[in-house]
């Protein structure tokens, strides 16, 4: 099966009902993707299915076929840090940083459909990706600082 991801088109030979996860993570090596639970609570293995955040441990391969994959590696570009990187960066809005990768990639579908968004429509859209050390209001300035200097 192709797969678009990142921008670049892969040949992947797992099964259709194959987590995206696994297919990221064991097949391609695209480690940023986080597996946290496996049943689509912690929002760990958040990833953009054309622009829409999505758990990849609950999204067969097979239906992101056809769509724009992207993980926290395609967000960058070449060395340029995505705003929301580096909102996340300045903001130290991360302790352990487990959490991180799908942070980022959730308030990027947020900022896309919503770019100048409320404190409470930040806590909302976020609602469903956690972060055990409990670093929340720095991510939700982190968020805020990226829609400002977007």
């Amino acid at each position: 099966m192709q797969l678009d991801i990142n921008g670049r088109s892969y040949t992947v030979a797992a099964a259709p009902e194959t987590a995206l996860l696994w297919v990221l993570r064991n097949e391609l090596n695209l480690t940023g993707t986080k597996y946290g639970c496996g049943e689509g609570e912690c929002g760990a293995c958040t990833v953009l299915l054309d622009g829409v955040a999505r758990h990849a441990c609950l999204t067969p391969a097979a239906e992101a076929k056809g769509k724009k994959i992207t993980t926290i590696e395609g967000l960058a570009q070449g060395e340029k840090l995505h705003p929301l990187q580096q909102a996340f960066l300045q903001e130290g809005a991360w302790q352990c940083g487990y959490c991180t990768p799908g942070m980022i990639l959730r308030a990027a579908a947020l900022l896309r459909n919503t770019p100048h968004p409320s404190e409470e429509e930040i806590v909302a859209a976020m609602n469903g990706n956690i972060c055990r050390c409990g670093t929340y209001p720095r991510i939700v300035a982190a968020i805020q600082r990226a829609a400002r200097e977007a």
